[in-house]
């Protein structure tokens, strides 16, 4: 839910570098700001002023806050064993100063460190907590730092007396960096769902599975003006991943994980159709297995065009098999004979590109192709249509989904840009091959009237 029950104790572990000083920042931060309760840092490792300069670096501003006496950071980086006993009464003292309602502690590590008796320090710890927690009625957070190449939080015992435990993980996928956060307990709270995705980027932000949002007021898509060798890709955050849009002339795969449905992989590809439709550029479309015209239309409709510009620039090639019926946006094919369908589609686009006197944007289903054709036929036209785009100035995307093994290899090698859409814990996770990009969290934006992809950088 994005929230903690108040007064408890909650234990935030991981290696070196996860991001517990941030994410324990951001829960003071947050609260400060946005909830009106004042917090408290304890730090046993670093100064203010390198928290202060680390913090504002990620855009918080802990300084104005200390200064508007919404925030206290304590240094005990030089208490020693004969200061513990002080310990109580001073972290006490800036609490109830301050009237705070939010404790970070970083770190039990540093503590246990400092004193040559560490099972005193955790009987200490433990009763100068309750304490806080009771008194001071302070949620609280504690670190912990556990060692590279072991599981276990710190000691053991401190798993057992808090309320909540936290860990943090930073690893690899697909080559690149990937951050999940472990919730292993949180008392008096429903938990459905245990690992998340979260970024550093901009601070701390943790990322429950995909869901669409709903769009109370539609608006027609605004067209975004292309670079002099650059199409836009109709959404801002994919035109400033790739250098601001698509090369002119340029083939682009599309690669859909089996775990990605419809709708997610939509809501990344059809800004790219609206562009074009929106700046009166005809669209050519294939549409994978499954994905039949009445979805491709709803889709394209959802940009706010009218009738009269979908029938005078969109194009839907569907099997004759299928009987669709007769629309001036539909064409249909015979799905026998490949150079004889090709040749009417190679029509078609001549048809409007000398109509328009503009551009197209052809976006073919690998694997309707594959379905109809077979692999080494779909192979020929790839190749000799990747020459085409490029000699046309045309932008070409191919959609691929699993199961192409072979066909992905050789597409690939042809392709201008690789992009590949897949999930992880629920998050849709969004990454260039080609160019090669981070891995960036897709959630829907609908701000504009239109559903428009938003990226996050897991940084």
């Amino acid at each position: 839910k994005g929230v903690f029950p108040r007064r408890i104790l909650i234990l935030v572990a991981g290696n070196p570098g996860t991001g517990k000083t941030i994410f324990s920042a951001c829960f003071l931060y947050h609260s400060a700001v946005n909830c009106g309760e004042n917090g408290v840092y304890v730090s046993f490792t670093e100064s203010s002023e390198f928290f202060y300069r680390n913090m504002k670096n990620l855009g918080l501003d802990f300084k104005k806050l200390e200064e508007e006496k919404k925030f206290k950071y304590l240094d005990l980086s030089t208490v020693r064993e004969d200061g513990l006993s002080s310990l109580l009464s001073r972290i006490l003292e800036e609490v109830f100063w301050l009237n705070a309602k939010r404790l970070v502690v970083d770190s039990l590590s540093a503590i246990v460190q400092a004193f040559e008796k560490p099972i005193d320090v955790r009987v200490t710890l433990h009763t100068i907590l309750s304490k806080i927690i009771h008194q001071a009625k302070c949620t609280t957070l504690l670190i912990v730092e556990i060692p590279f190449g072991e599981e276990r939080t710190s000691f053991g015992v401190e798993e057992f007396m808090a309320d909540g435990v936290i860990v943090l993980k930073a690893g690899e996928l697909y080559g690149r960096m990937y951050r999940s956060m472990e919730i292993r307990k949180i008392r008096g709270t429903p938990l459905p769902e245990r690992t998340l995705t979260f970024t550093l980027s901009g601070g701390f932000k943790a990322f429950p599975p995909f869901k669409p949002e709903p769009i109370k007021h539609r608006e027609r898509f605004k067209p975004i003006p292309d670079l002099p060798e650059r199409f836009s890709t109709g959404s801002p955050d994919l035109d400033n991943l790739i250098g601001g849009g698509f090369r002119k002339g340029s083939l682009v795969l599309l690669e859909v994980d089996k775990h990605v449905s419809t709708l997610q992989y939509h809501l990344v590809l059809s800004p790219t159709p609206w562009n074009f439709l929106a700046s009166g550029r005809a669209v050519m479309i294939v549409p994978s297995v499954g994905v039949d015209y009445t979805i491709v239309r709803e889709r394209v409709m959802e940009a706010g065009l009218t009738e009269t510009e979908l029938n005078k620039l969109l194009k839907i090639f569907i099997p004759t098999s299928f009987d669709p019926p007769k629309k001036p946006y539909i064409v249909t094919f015979g799905g026998k004979d490949i150079e004889e369908d090709y040749q009417k589609y190679i029509q078609i686009e001549e048809e409007l590109m000398s109509k328009n006197g503009q551009p197209i944007l052809r976006i073919i289903g690998v694997d309707l192709l594959v379905t109809y054709y077979g692999k080494e036929a779909a192979a020929k036209i790839w190749s000799f249509d990747a020459t085409r785009i490029r000699e046309k100035g045309n932008l070409g995307i191919v959609i691929f989904k699993p199961g192409y093994t072979s066909s992905s290899k050789m597409l690939s090698s042809v392709a201008d840009v690789h992009l590949k859409l897949t999930r992880k814990r629920g998050a849709l996770i969004f990454y260039g091959i080609k160019p090669r990009t981070n891995l960036h969290i897709v959630e829907m934006d609908v701000s504009s009237g239109v559903p428009l992809p938003k990226l996050t950088p897991i940084m």
